[in-house]
């Protein structure tokens, strides 16, 4: 729990500093940036939430994939713009 704790407090950070580029420098690859943290820190805390279960719904695990494949597509996005 602790570990996933600090996965979760470190993808907050990671959030954090790409919202203060953002804010110094807007443009759309760092708003891209931005958004793709901000969803992987969301898949961060529904895994967190999940794994508290004892016996998680097949529609937990969808639910927490979606962010991390928002989140990895939106970083994507922002190396190739």
């Amino acid at each position: 729990m602790v570990m996933q704790m600090a996965v979760f407090a470190l993808s907050l950070g990671l959030t954090l500093i790409s919202f203060q580029s953002y804010r110094q420098r807007p443009s759309k690859r760092l708003e891209s940036a931005f958004i793709g943290f901000a969803f992987l820190s969301m898949g961060v805390g529904f895994t967190t939430i999940t794994s508290q279960l004892s016996e998680p719904l097949t529609v937990f695990y969808v639910v927490e994939t979606i962010p991390f494949i928002v989140g990895f597509g939106m970083l994507y996005l922002s190396l190739y713009r």
